[in-house]
């Protein structure tokens, strides 16, 4: 689901999230520190699940700058765990969470000894310091996906499929309306679960807008939500 929001503040976040208590996967944004709160407004704290892409990303920027060879250690690292990631794609939850525990969990250890074993050598104060800090600062979130298989390792997914929407917002004619950006969530909700479940956009919206003016059930309309479409050949 796509809400529209005139801000990045974390109060639109709370608001959006109301009485959500579940696993939270998102990038290291501090707006969204107040959902981890006990004094969370709308429900209890959530718990994080922070993205290993962006951990990834802090250390790629500094080998890509200066070679620095903790960093493409660091790198090394991260793509063993992505390879067991690889490697357990699809499967159910369960397996999941059983694969990373016997295979991923010592690798993700090691990590964190071998980040500790760095933030003592680097400066604090240098590039590559700051960027070892942005990953111990979120090193909690970091390990959640271990302990849970229906979390995924980062939300690449997930920025993936608004990408688009971030790319077009500045050209879309209703663009420069509150109302008109609520009516884009919605919009944008039922075109990218459409994609998701492997049905052509705009097949699965001509067809429902046609199911509802011919007078579809009220009681039924759950039938029309993008997964219970047919997918395209």
């Amino acid at each position: 689901m796509f809400f529209y929001a005139p801000g990045r503040g974390g109060q639109n976040a709370e608001r959006f999230l109301r009485g959500f208590d579940g696993i939270l996967q998102l990038d290291g944004y501090t707006g969204y520190n107040r959902l981890t709160r006990p004094s969370r407004k709308g429900g209890d704290p959530v718990r994080v699940a922070h993205c290993w892409a962006h951990a990834r990303r802090k250390l790629k920027e500094v080998f890509d700058r200066d070679g620095s060879e903790i960093a493409a250690e660091g790198l090394r690292r991260i793509a063993e765990i992505y390879k067991v990631e690889d490697d357990i794609r699809g499967i159910e939850p369960g397996q999941r969470f059983s694969a990373r525990q016997t295979r991923t969990a010592p690798l993700v250890a090691a990590f964190g000894e071998w980040l500790q074993e760095q933030r003592l050598r680097v400066s604090a104060k240098s590039r590559l310091g700051e960027k070892l800090a942005y990953i111990h600062r979120h090193w909690d979130g970091l390990q959640t996906f271990l302990y849970d298989g229906r979390v995924e390792i980062d939300s690449n997914g997930v920025e993936n499929l608004i990408r688009p929407i971030a790319l077009n917002r500045k050209n879309a004619l209703f663009a420069g309306h509150d109302e008109g950006g609520r009516a884009w969530g919605r919009i944008a909700s039922l075109i990218e679960t459409a994609k998701i479940n492997g049905v052509e956009p705009f097949a699965y919206l001509k067809a429902t807008l046609e199911a509802i003016a011919a007078g579809y059930p009220q009681g039924r309309i759950d039938d029309l939500l993008p997964w219970n479409f047919p997918p395209s050949s």
